[in-house]
């Protein structure tokens, strides 16, 4: 059996140091050979990158951009009239992907908390994130199936998944 790979989250971890170009060398300095970034928008891809290099470690995975996190988005794909907020914020995160030379984006989708669980499955993967997300990251060069799928469930975010009755295994704690 292949021993397991871990990679440090530096949204989550090493957040008594201010910057992302910080914790991408606290990762380095604490044995991670990888790191993965919810939101690291806030800093200039080239500080990134330069961070990145001199730290030695890879970026394996990053979020699309959340919307407006103070007013409870987690994400804006699945939200009706929210579409070129969500095209916006995915040309961007394409842009910190390749500029990182990362190959997987985790996709927020979120909902509007009056969407039904089949309007929310619908708005995801038919409409809105099979279009535009194949699309940017095609003209990328880099295949939509690099892209990671949202799978946590209302245990985790309420309001992602309000008193629905099908509720999927969430991959964080294995329960429905």
């Amino acid at each position: 059996m292949a021993p397991l790979k871990f990679c440090a989250n530096i949204s989550w971890l090493f957040c008594e140091l201010p910057s992302f170009t910080q914790r991408l060398h606290a990762a380095a300095a604490a044995g991670f050979r990888a790191v993965e970034a919810a939101w690291p928008y806030d800093t200039e891809v080239s500080e990134l990158q330069e961070a990145k290099e001199q730290a030695g470690v890879e970026v394996v995975l990053l979020n699309t951009p959340p919307g407006d996190t103070k007013n409870g988005d987690l994400g804006l794909g699945a939200v009706p009239g929210r579409q070129q907020e969500f095209r916006d914020g995915l040309d961007l995160a394409v842009k910190y992907a390749k500029a990182l030379n990362c190959s997987r984006l985790f996709k927020q989708a979120n909902s509007d908390s009056t969407m039904t669980v089949a309007e929310f499955r619908k708005k995801v993967f038919d409409s809105l994130l099979a279009e535009y997300v194949a699309v940017p990251l095609a003209k990328q060069g880099r295949p939509s199936q690099t892209a990671v799928p949202d799978r946590l469930t209302e245990r985790h975010f309420p309001a992602t998944y309000e008193d629905k009755k099908y509720k999927p295994d969430c991959v964080v704690c294995s329960n429905r």
